[in-house]
């Protein structure tokens, strides 16, 4: 274990100085990885690797967040963006790739009558809840999960620091599974709701017809049913998770996956509603940017021809498998599990009597970097990954959580952090 990075604590004392956090963005930041002991900054990807600052290889399990589908300079995809390259990035009118794009959309996605794009996961919900209002004459909106950084959704969190009040005063979250929860914020703010945004599954499996449930009640209080697709979209299913559990949304967002790293969005759903889109300012210059176009037209024909969801499924579940397995071994099922459908995992890390639940993490994140892993708490299958990679994944894991048992029985978890532990960045208190 000789992974140094001295490259990167450089540059992020440079790099601050000049770009507050040092990054565009919080899951990528400083902030996520134990300090003084990880890669701050990439140089180079391939196929499901990546190359720090430092010249570290890592087997990466983020895949930039989720945008990564099918592997880092996929070829089929960079191939589809140099053509369009030579014929232009952006232009003066709109281009028909857009409506080829839409037509692919279409074709998978059950709600899908219209089609309006979008670069960010925020651009797109916040046209879905701008619709939404627009239809209904409403203002109040109903959120379950994680929706992007613009002020109606972020002003109900911790992160809420320069929302107005008043604007925060609109956004109500309920709870996944707790219908009651839903129905209370019907109840208090009676024809008031104009619409339920939510992330049809995140890492709990909807329970007791949860969904449909939402969906006849949202309805049945004159709303509009949202269902942000940024991350199960094109990892569930090419027509997304409403495709997969059977229940259809008014509108969806589609993202990360869509062009394998290229920046787009898509707001979709029925025509009757879409339509109405016309009518309010959704409109920005590189709405219709036509590398990322051309980029998402090749990736999602690629993953019908390739059947790229089924492939990391299938990869994904014997991950997903055997990492519990482990867990299990080790006598650890009390502090950790790996839950979600097997092409998009998350690490459910609880705190004990001595650490919380941030320093186990990190321990396992700091052990997991030194074996050449890049790691978040998270599986993010792509197409590039392979059986090996899982494997040398496996025996890693063997190795840290039987030391991490060690540790955790001994008390001695916190000596053996390496630097200060990874920080909530929801919690600013």
């Amino acid at each position: 274990m000789k992974r140094k990075f001295t490259k990167s604590n450089k540059l992020l004392k440079k790099i601050g100085a000049k770009i507050p956090l040092a990054s565009q963005t919080f899951s990528k930041s400083h902030l996520q990885y134990i300090q003084g002991c990880s890669p701050l900054f990439v140089t180079r990807a391939k196929g499901a690797r990546v190359w720090d600052v430092d010249g570290n290889e890592y087997i990466d399990f983020i895949s930039g967040l989720l945008p990564i589908i099918l592997g880092y300079q996929y070829r089929v995809v960079d191939d589809a963006i140099k053509r369009q390259l030579k014929a232009g990035i952006i232009f003066s009118l709109s281009s028909p790739l857009e409506y080829e794009l839409a037509q692919l959309l279409i074709k998978h996605i059950p709600c899908a009558e219209m089609v309006r794009f979008g670069k960010n996961g925020s651009d797109v919900t916040t046209g879905a809840v701008r619709l939404a209002r627009a239809i209904t004459s409403r203002d109040y909106i109903a959120v379950c999960g994680y929706h992007g950084w613009h002020d109606w959704y972020i002003g109900s969190t911790a992160r809420n620091l320069g929302v107005p009040k008043s604007t925060r005063a609109m956004t109500h979250a309920f709870i996944y599974n707790n219908i009651d929860s839903l129905k209370r914020i019907f109840k208090k703010y009676k024809n008031k709701v104009a619409a339920v945004i939510m992330e049809p599954m995140n890492y709990v499996e909807p329970k007791d017809n949860f969904l449909r449930k939402v969906k006849e009640m949202t309805h049945k209080n004159g709303a509009l049913l949202i269902f942000d697709e940024i991350i199960t979209g094109f990892r569930y299913d090419l027509g997304g998770a409403q495709k997969l559990f059977g229940v259809m949304p008014d509108l969806a967002t589609f993202g990360k996956s869509m062009a394998n790293g290229m920046p787009i969005s898509a707001l979709v759903g029925r025509r009757k509603y879409m339509k109405k889109i016309s009518d309010i300012f959704y409109s920005f210059t590189f709405g219709g940017e036509v590398l990322s176009i051309a980029a998402a037209i090749a990736t999602i024909k690629e993953m019908e021809k390739k059947k790229v969801i089924d492939y990391i499924w299938r990869l994904g579940e014997y991950l997903q498998n055997n990492t519990n397995k482990l867990i299990k071994k080790h006598r650890l099922e009390n502090v950790m599990w790996v839950a979600g459908k097997p092409c998009w995992q998350v690490f459910i890390i609880s705190p004990t009597e001595k650490y919380t639940n941030l320093e186990i993490k990190s321990f396992l994140q700091q052990e997991l970097l030194q074996r050449g892993f890049l790691w978040n708490g998270l599986h993010n299958m792509s197409f590039s990954h392979t059986r090996n990679d899982l494997d040398s994944l496996l025996k890693a894991y063997g190795q840290i959580f039987l030391k991490l048992r060690d540790l955790l029985d001994k008390n001695k978890l916190k000596e053996n952090l390496k630097g200060k532990p990874i920080v909530n960045i929801f919690k600013l208190r």
